[in-house]
């Protein structure tokens, strides 16, 4: 028998908001988080906007020795988890310290890191290279200091599968609680790349919006006709999960339960799904099945909606496959239309989303949506939030390399 696995804390570093309860209200408001860039000079830059995190100070979370060892990435990492624990009413002092984990993932990781390094290397030579520089960037560092800075000695591990690396680390930390290996898992997302070298990458690419660098805050637009490429958005989603027994037994306010997991790969091309979004299909059906589900039960998707042109077009083809009919029944709407793509990130700041459409039955709007595209016709919620009951809900990402991933949530009831 697998133990029930509930969600009892949340935490956010975000485009709109660095804590849950500003980042849901904004989004429920329909708020963009989307401005010019301004962490360097954009002006040689095909994109020059971007959802940057406002007015985040790490030194509220860390002291300032400890936050000039850390990437930008890590700091939101150690933030948003300190912030869910919080949320969550956890006292290590209080717990097995061997019975809760980590498990945070970062799609690139410290990329702020190597840029500052490698000047330094060509500028200055190697001995004045950062004997931290290595820690400092490495993708598992989320992980590692979270676990540092709070006691957590249980399991550890980080996902690195670009835009489905939050979702990833989110899922498997859940099998981790499922099958009793923990009793606690602190899990989700951090990235922090709007940076010059991602900036370059991306838009040699074409894979930045580009028509709307004059209007920032209409840019990010999934499933509208205009879209023209993805917002870079930067940010961390953390989700305290416990098993149902710890959180009963410790008094926990319950958020949501988590009850699936799919994922799976296009085998396709590295940056284009799958045609017809077959291999997102597949992922939806595997959480579904995996919840003890059925396709109808679902009654909202929080979609990975990039605001590109193949992903919104395949991912509303691989709704209609895996829901057939009731594809027109259920909601559908994208948080990048507020917050950009936080690649790495965005898996665990949407699954933070997700879980509080479930507890507060709203589910926020897909801004920017003013002409419809013919190929993507399902209810995306435009512009304004709606109230509706939604039962069970998924949350999709879809990353680069041909990954996907969804994890299902539902609204708790008692055992």
């Amino acid at each position: 028998m697998t133990n029930r696995v509930v969600i009892t804390g949340l935490g956010v570093i975000s485009p709109i908001g660095n804590d849950h309860t500003t980042f849901w209200n904004n989004l429920i408001e329909g708020k963009s988080g989307i401005g010019p860039v301004t962490r360097f000079d954009a002006s040689d830059y095909p994109a020059k906007i971007a959802a940057e995190v406002k007015d985040f100070d790490p030194l509220l979370y860390m002291d300032k020795k400890e936050a000039r060892k850390m990437d930008r990435f890590t700091q939101f990492a150690i933030a948003a988890s300190k912030m869910a624990m919080e949320h969550a009413g956890l006292d290590m002092e209080k717990e097995d310290p061997r019975r809760v984990g980590v498990y945070i993932g970062s799609g690139i990781g410290g990329l702020g890191t190597l840029e500052e390094q490698h000047k330094t290397l060509i500028q200055r030579g190697p001995k004045r290279v950062s004997p931290f520089f290595i820690p400092m960037m490495i993708a598992n560092m989320a992980s590692g200091q979270v676990s540092i800075h709070i006691g957590a000695q249980g399991p550890n591990s980080s996902a690195v599968s670009a835009c489905a690396t939050g979702t990833h680390s989110i899922g498997d930390a859940f099998k981790i609680l499922q099958r009793g290996d923990a009793d606690v898992m602190i899990a989700g997302g951090a990235e922090a790349t709007i940076l010059p070298m991602a900036f370059a990458g991306f838009s040699s690419m074409g894979a930045l919006s580009t028509k709307f660098n004059y209007q920032p805050e209409k840019a990010s637009r999934p499933f509208d006709l205009d879209r023209d490429g993805f917002v870079m958005g930067e940010g961390a989603g953390i989700l305290v999960m416990e098993t149902l027994d710890h959180a009963l037994k410790r008094g926990a306010n319950i958020i949501a339960e988590m009850v699936g997991y799919g994922m799976t790969a296009d085998a396709y091309h590295l940056t284009s799904p799958s045609p017809d979004g077959e291999g997102a299909a597949r992922s939806m059906l595997r959480a579904i099945e995996d919840a003890g589900l059925k396709p109808e039960d679902i009654d909202y998707i929080n979609a990975h909606g990039t605001s590109t042109p193949l992903n919104d077009k395949f991912e509303t083809m691989a709704i209609k496959s895996a829901f057939k009919d009731h594809a027109y029944k259920l909601a559908v709407s994208s948080n990048k239309s507020m917050i950009g793509h936080l690649l790495g990130a965005a898996g665990g700041v949407e699954a933070v989303a997700t879980a509080l459409t479930l507890k507060e039955q709203i589910i926020p709007p897909t801004i920017n949506l003013e002409t419809p595209d013919p190929e993507c016709d399902l209810d995306y919620v435009p512009n304004e939030a709606r109230k509706g009951r939604v039962r069970a809900a998924l949350s999709n990402s879809l990353g680069f390399g041909g990954h996907n991933a969804t994890i299902a949530m539902k609204v708790y009831e008692d055992a």
